[in-house]
């Protein structure tokens, strides 16, 4: 049997995204912990920007689980609308790089 393309597609969206999350949640972890450590600005904002990553990957991951329960053009809006948060982790990121 032949898989439905857009079934394997949501599929790799989702896990894709739960990687995203569980990767940038770690990741923010240990720059959390070296921010508490050294004290250096830089690193609590690259904490901040690796937040946003998990939070956009959690996003991405949850819309299938929430379809059942959220109204698809909801979750749609809210997808699409959390780009804005790779928008702002990027900006985070540079942000670190030329600060001191």
């Amino acid at each position: 049997m032949i898989p439905d393309p857009l079934e394997l597609a949501q599929l790799l969206e989702q896990y894709v995204s739960l990687g995203v999350f569980v990767f940038a949640s770690g990741l923010g972890i240990l720059s959390a912990l070296a921010w508490r450590r050294e004290r250096d600005p830089r690193m609590g904002i690259v904490a901040l920007g690796y937040g946003l990553f998990a939070v956009y990957g959690l996003i991405g991951f949850l819309e299938y689980v929430l379809l059942p329960v959220v109204p698809y053009e909801i979750l749609e809006l809210v997808e699409h609308g959390s780009a804005l948060l790779i928008f702002a982790g990027l900006l985070a990121f540079f942000v670190a790089l030329i600060r001191y």
